[in-house]
């Protein structure tokens, strides 16, 4: 009787354990932590399209999910938000814009770890990405990016464009020389505007705007939050602005729908928690970009929006 009840007691503790414990093949519910790099737009939605893709495949499996979901406001307390997924041992962890994806990659190598908001994977892991990583890339074609500029602006040869972005951003360096690149091709002159501290945005914005004739901001997270800052100061001087990721202070950009982008995230995540997918066998995926302009900013600026 002693050893019945001992077998029915040590059961009981695996169950209880096995329940404790995320990913438990008898529950139903799947534990998800999110890390969001910052405050942002684009940020926002690509987190709010994975929480509603994900949940959306939960309900029509008969499961359910719960999300932890932290901003860590700034690239060094991305680690401290991971830790904390990893110390729970959540079923996955969705990473949202590259510090946050580094960070993760960082803490664990047998939780699955989806990315989103992320240029360059390949670049971003020096060509080795782990085997739990995959996710969706915001990567525009910086090709017609730079193409679109010169059309738009009449930019020739000897002209000057200004490159903003802040420099604890890897996925903005590797955005600067690509369309340096394709710039310099076309004779045209680029400058490096970088700062490490927000403090530092105003007066480098500043003197960029008085030595340029447009200004080009790739998919930068902390430029992206304080863009005001700069539109201000480059519509006072008359300077147009693109970005790569939309936004009030652009005359006109070719840009990814971030909430679209979170949306195909949270469809890998369900393949990962519902199927047994692996990261691994996952291609990154990337969106198709659409072309915007801002009219009354571009009457403003004196640019003409093209018929088609």
């Amino acid at each position: 009787m002693k050893k019945i009840i001992s077998l029915v007691l040590v059961a009981a503790l695996a169950f209880a354990m096995c329940l404790s414990f995320a990913g438990c093949g008898s529950s139903n519910t799947y534990n998800v932590g999110i890390c969001q790099l910052m405050v942002h737009d684009s940020l926002d939605q690509a987190t709010q399209g994975f929480v509603d893709a994900l949940t959306e495949a939960m309900e029509a499996a008969g499961k359910t999910v719960e999300f932890d979901t932290q901003v860590a406001g700034e690239s060094n307390l991305c680690a401290t938000v991971i830790n904390t997924f990893t110390a729970k041992k959540v079923d996955l962890i969705m990473a949202n814009a590259t510090p946050a994806l580094l960070a993760a990659a960082n803490a664990t190598t047998t939780i699955p770890v989806l990315g989103t908001s992320v240029t360059d994977y390949a670049d971003t892991f020096a060509g080795a990405i782990p085997e739990n990583v995959s996710g969706t890339s915001d990567a525009v074609p910086f090709d017609e990016q730079a193409k679109m500029m010169i059309e738009t602006l009449g930019l020739v040869p000897g002209d000057v464009v200004g490159v903003l972005y802040c420099t604890n951003e890897s996925n903005s360096l590797i955005q600067y020389e690509a369309v340096k690149a394709l710039f310099e091709e076309e004779g045209i002159v680029v400058e490096a505007y970088t700062f490490s501290e927000t403090t530092e945005l105003q007066t480098v914005a500043t003197s960029m705007a008085s030595s340029v004739k447009a200004v080009y901001i790739p998919s930068d997270n902390t430029v992206a939050q304080n863009d005001a800052i700069v539109g201000t100061i480059c519509t006072e001087k008359n300077v147009p602005i693109y970005t790569s990721y939309g936004g009030a202070v652009c005359y006109a950009s070719l840009a990814i729908d971030y909430y679209e982008l979170g949306v195909q995230t949270g469809k890998m995540a369900a393949q990962v928690l519902l199927e047994g997918a692996k990261p691994a066998e996952m291609e990154v995926l990337t969106l198709t970009p659409s072309v915007s302009y801002n009219e009354e900013l571009c009457a403003q600026l004196g640019i003409e929006v093209p018929a088609n």
